[in-house]
């Protein structure tokens, strides 16, 4: 009986966080993220159609490659870098979703330092 206390808040706590995972909704679409870069608001505009994602940020295109790991992870990786710091690839993880949007994780593969950010379906 004294197990079954204890356990019962535990459960009950674990249910409180069972947080979205319908990441499928967003494998294709336009999507907008917005950020601050010491003070100034940034926003980016991007299409992605399963393998690949058109970028527009301050006037300025590029094309990535997406390679999908899971559902909910893939892998970005520049066509045409410009720059040895452009070569690199990033890992992107969708934490949680929403009805219009998506929180996630993003870094340069191999690296520990990992951003977050949240991402609006348009």
């Amino acid at each position: 009986m004294k197990k079954t206390i204890f356990l019962l808040p535990v459960l009950l706590l674990l249910s409180c966080y069972n947080a979205e995972h319908n990441c499928k909704d967003f494998k294709t679409g336009k999507f907008k993220f917005e950020y601050e870069v010491d003070g100034v608001k940034k926003t980016t505009v991007f299409e992605r159609k399963d393998n690949i994602e058109i970028e527009t940020f301050e006037g300025k295109t590029d094309t990535s490659s997406i390679r999908w790991v899971s559902d909910c992870e893939y892998i970005l990786q520049k066509i045409h870098p410009k720059n040895m710091a452009e070569k690199k690839a990033i890992t992107m993880k969708i934490l949680t979703t929403s009805k219009n949007s998506y929180i996630f994780e993003f870094g340069i593969v191999g690296s520990d330092e990992k951003q977050r950010g949240t991402v609006f379906k348009l």
